[in-house]
């Protein structure tokens, strides 16, 4: 089997006993769906779902400085979180352009937990390790320790006070909790976090024991309305609650500003990599702006989709990021990266797919908020 050959998460064994088609994700072997993308995506909204992203990166920084040394690195400040919160931020390089964006945990005093995406993990060790030559910080790679689940859905919080200790409900928005015992298993991160807009949890498990907690949430979550969700779901999910996917809406040719992550983007802070150059693009009058949009005519458009101002003119004025036909709204939904000239909300544009124009409306990424 070609997924052989592919890095294999905690699930592996029981995605094959399943006979689920695996995928290529990142150079991760993982299901891109386990019934329909549809009713893994509604139960999510309406119920509750679990997804396995094991395939994420865990990496653990200490050191007696290491709010100060860290806040060098990332666009956003740590001078604004406390112990066991979380905060989403990104790390650019010296251009400006974003080498990821992830979250990161103050799980204990002189501690964080840093969570890069897959693909990117090994990239952000380096960069953090090249910007530790005089070892101020420890720097650990944790990836393959730790297995990770996401529940997610309004009845999160009733499979997870079926399996965790109450302490667990007591988690704020953006939070984490170390040391949990999950469903008889200890030394558990969890933390009030996820991809999907709804109510949720990442359970960052002791990797030889995911599979055994994985089993532990269908039982219970089966009077839950419980299903198991692919990376399908998890797309159309994030893309509705428009939240950003790197190699998408983020890249080394986007910056965060101009993918729509500005707000995780402290410019006031004192210096970071990155800081001047990010400067030049906010203070740039035809910088792109990361924009949701909708399509009013036929079609559904797709990463890298040219958008033009007229349905006749000539003239690029930007390019689909992300798009899908939302399983909520029963419409085709996007995120484009437009020229701030172009770019006011509910303003007309034409989408070209097919080598036809598709006329949209720019929106903002607030579907959700309509649901």
């Amino acid at each position: 089997m070609a997924e052989k050959n592919l890095k294999q998460t905690p699930l592996f064994d029981y995605y094959v006993e399943k006979g689920l088609k695996l995928t290529d994700f990142g150079g991760w072997a993982l299901p891109i769906q386990f019934t329909k993308i549809q009713e893994e995506h509604d139960a999510v909204r309406q119920t509750v779902g679990i997804f396995e992203v094991s395939h994420m990166g865990e990496i653990l920084i200490k050191g007696s400085n290491v709010l100060e040394w860290f806040n060098q690195i990332i666009t956003n400040d740590t001078q604004k979180i406390s112990l066991n919160d979380a905060q989403y931020t990104a790390i650019v390089n010296e251009n400006g352009y974003t080498l990821d964006d992830l979250i990161y945990y103050y799980v204990a005093e002189n501690t964080l937990f840093v969570t890069p995406n897959a693909g990117n993990k090994d990239k952000i060790l380096a960069w953090l390790n090249e910007h530790n030559s005089d070892n101020t910080v420890e720097i650990v790679d944790q990836s393959a320790e730790y297995g990770l689940i996401a529940v997610q859905g309004p009845n999160s919080e009733k499979v997870l006070k079926e399996i965790a200790a109450p302490k667990v409900l007591e988690l704020n928005n953006f939070q984490m909790f170390s040391q949990q015992t999950i469903a008889g298993v200890d030394s558990v991160r969890i933390s009030k976090t996820g991809y999907t807009g709804e109510l949720g949890y990442e359970l960052y498990i002791p990797w030889s024991e995911t599979a055994e907690v994985w089993e532990t949430l269908l039982n219970v979550g089966e009077s839950y309305g419980l299903k198991e969700c692919g990376l399908g779901a998890r797309d159309t999910l994030r893309l509705e609650a428009g939240m950003a996917l790197y190699g998408n809406d983020l890249s080394e040719e986007i910056t965060p500003i101009e993918g729509g992550i500005a707000f995780a983007v402290d410019l006031n802070k004192e210096n970071f990599i990155g800081k001047e150059a990010l400067e030049t693009v906010m203070n740039d009058p035809n910088r792109y702006m990361s924009r949701g949009f909708e399509l009013t005519g036929k079609g559904i458009a797709r990463q890298g989709f040219k958008i033009y101002e007229l349905e006749e003119s000539t003239k690029v004025i930007g390019e689909v990021t992300s798009g899908t036909k939302s399983p909520t709204f029963k419409k085709a939904i996007g995120f484009a990266q437009i020229r701030k000239p172009f770019a006011k909300i509910n303003d007309r544009i034409f989408v070209e797919i097919r080598n036809k124009r598709v006329p949209a409306k720019i929106t903002k990424k607030d579907w959700l908020k309509n649901k």
